[in-house]
């Protein structure tokens, strides 16, 4: 068992992304339920009956979940994050910004926290005290993070720490992916791909439906959409996404102005899920994805990497 079990509690060594958009109460609770940690997602200004909504999945649960944050909304607003704390979640995420102000909140409510690293810079900073959880995202994870490290290396990178807890991210999408992260000195993975076609997972069917159409070839990483959109991201997070004919398009930013009409669109696009020019934020896992399934089928398959290490075991013993 690893510490990090010993802290949270969970009997399967994985965990949802926390997907804003798609990772909600139900998919959380269906995680957990499952043996799993379950987190949900909270987009950058959620209102309260929203919260209150997704609380109501796992408010009653035996077993951890806990909830994921962009820290530069954070810094604007706390009450997201204070608004959670009151329903008790085992952990938070903290993410993509400055985390010291909610980091400092979330400890003071006695609750742990965990950092997104993407580089060797947010590595040095999640090493600080006010971080208890590593998580290693490698670029070939979807959604918004760093393009700059594999997730390979900087798990190499973060587990030779031996401080603090990692958990692997990035392209993790079968149980051969958790025991190779397993093997390399991850306490546990953190999946995100992989859970977007699931039936809990909030998202429009024509989302499922391309996520599960595509392969390993149909991402790209790209601040296109986030341009379009106007939206506050950080330069160095762009995101992951299927490739559309919108991205195909769009690729060179230098030339970009901002223009109403384009985001008035682009809302309108996510609004209506057309997918030809709405982002699909997925990571290259999405090969792994054929069909719709129950978060509890997911993590059967995922919990096979059991066998995959007893396999490795016996072949290299």
């Amino acid at each position: 068992m690893s510490d990090l079990q010993r802290l949270l509690g969970y009997r399967e060594p994985i965990f949802n992304a926390s997907m804003a958009g798609a990772a909600g109460g139900a998919l959380a609770a269906a995680v957990s339920q499952a043996g799993g940690v379950g987190m949900i997602g909270s987009p950058a200004a959620p209102k309260t009956e929203w919260i209150e909504q997704q609380v109501q999945h796992v408010a009653s649960l035996s077993t951890p979940w806990g909830v994921g944050f962009m820290a530069w909304a954070l810094e604007a607003d706390l009450y997201p994050l204070e608004a959670f704390l009151d329903f008790g979640p085992s952990l938070v995420t903290l993410s993509f910004g400055d985390v010291s102000r909610a980091a400092a909140l979330a400890h003071e409510a006695g609750v742990l926290t965990a950092m997104q690293v993407g580089n060797a810079a947010d590595l040095e900073r999640a090493m600080a005290d006010d971080i208890d959880i590593i998580i290693a995202r490698g670029g070939e994870g979807g959604g918004h993070g760093r393009n700059e490290a594999g997730t390979l290396p900087l798990l190499q990178l973060a587990t030779a720490q031996q401080q603090k807890p990692v958990i692997a991210a990035g392209g993790i999408g079968t149980a051969r992916g958790v025991a190779a992260v397993l093997a390399a000195g991850a306490s546990a993975a953190w999946v995100g791909t992989r859970f977007l076609a699931a039936s809990e997972a909030t998202g429009h069917k024509n989302v499922k439906d391309a996520i599960q159409q595509a392969g390993l070839d149909d991402t790209t990483y790209t601040r296109a959409f986030d341009v379009a959109q106007q939206l506050p991201w950080a330069p160095e997070f762009g995101g992951r996404a299927l490739r559309n004919e919108f991205s195909d398009t769009h690729a060179d930013l230098s030339t970009w102005a901002p223009d109403e009409q384009l985001r008035l669109e682009m809302q309108e696009a996510r609004a209506e899920a057309r997918t030809s020019m709405a982002p699909v934020y997925a990571g290259e896992a999405v090969q792994f994805i054929d069909s719709v399934q129950s978060a509890a089928e997911v993590m059967a398959e995922l919990a096979g990497f059991r066998k995959v290490l007893a396999d490795a075991a016996s072949r290299f013993a």
